[in-house]
């Protein structure tokens, strides 16, 4: 039997009529069902661990009990959120309609961008609030996007400054921002605020329908500085011609729901450029992976040094 229609059947709509949307971190197929749309998601072999796909769907579970628009689980036939099916995990995740905010380098189009991304600053510090509301269970797993998952030996996207298409004069200089970064970390982490993040909030993985910001693809959230997200968020955006205005209208729109400390907004937007850099090193083989390591080896390169003219060393 096809695996697809084999994960399906766990499910008891091994009938139901699916194509295939998207392969990278995971096989997604839409499923067309009776009860609505689903999102069958065959888990990439490795990429997670067992209980770290589980603690995502209870996560998803969670956030859209506390009424954001996230992706919500469906339990299989046999009660479970993940299923295993030759030798890959499966999950069936509720298909959320909208149309994303944008692609990932083309101008953004839409008709009230300020509006939009005002929105998207108040939905991520909703999920912020009920993120730190939230009990997590027991057993809960997810990885940090801490000091050490962003700048130390075993980052999570990978050791950036090891990416072998960089040039000496470029990985010096990831080198000095990496030093320089940690030092800022070390002061400052105790002031920063610290919990679960979604951690790619892209263009992509933000759907707008209508007047509602939905959240998609959990699948790098974990423990992390909320500012990431806030640095995600922006980071490729910074090439519009009303950057300014769309930045100010994000943070106002979070600090409608809570607080923010942004004066480290400037490393978090540096942070997050290095680690696609790292990113893209096991990804290489991909189709277009070359024009998109030398576009993010660009940003990295122009946010570092922007950074280094900025700050002094400790």
């Amino acid at each position: 039997m096809d695996p697809v229609e084999k994960a399906l059947g766990l499910w008891g709509v091994d009938t139901a009529p699916y194509n295939f949307v998207a392969g990278r971190e995971n096989r997604v197929y839409r499923v067309c069902t009776d009860e609505g749309d689903f999102a069958l998601r065959l888990k990439r072999p490795g990429y997670r661990s067992e209980d770290e796909l589980l603690s995502e769907l209870q996560w998803l579970d969670a956030m859209d009990r506390a009424g954001l628009h996230v992706p919500q689980p469906r339990q299989s036939l046999s009660g479970k959120l993940l299923e295993q099916v030759e030798g890959r995990y499966a999950d069936l995740i509720g298909w959320m309609h909208g149309t994303p905010l944008g692609e990932g380098q083309g101008s953004l189009e839409l008709d009230d961008a300020p509006l939009v991304f005002r929105r998207l600053g108040r939905v991520l510090a909703q999920l912020h609030e009920a993120c730190n509301a939230w009990k997590y269970p027991p057993g809960f797993a997810r990885c940090s996007w801490d000091a050490d998952g962003l700048l130390g030996d075993n980052p999570v996207w990978g050791r950036f400054w090891e990416n072998p298409t960089l040039d000496p004069e470029t990985r010096a200089l990831l080198g000095r921002f990496r030093d320089r970064a940690r030092q800022a970390l070390e002061r400052c982490a105790d002031e920063l605020d610290y919990g679960l993040i979604h951690a790619d909030p892209l263009r992509e993985n933000v759907l707008v329908d209508g007047g509602k910001i939905k959240l998609l693809d959990f699948d790098d959230g974990g423990f992390g500085f909320r500012l990431f997200d806030i640095a995600t968020a922006l980071l490729r955006n910074m090439d519009e011609p009303d950057y300014p205005t769309l930045k100010a209208a994000l943070l106002e729109g979070y600090r409608e729901v809570r607080s923010l400390d942004d004066r480290l907004l400037d490393l978090f937007l540096t942070l997050r450029a290095v680690t696609y850099v790292g990113w893209i090193v096991p990804r290489m083989g991909e189709a277009g992976a070359g024009e998109r390591n030398a576009r993010f080896s660009a940003r990295a390169r122009k946010l570092c040094t922007s950074y280094l003219l900025e700050t002094r060393p400790v």
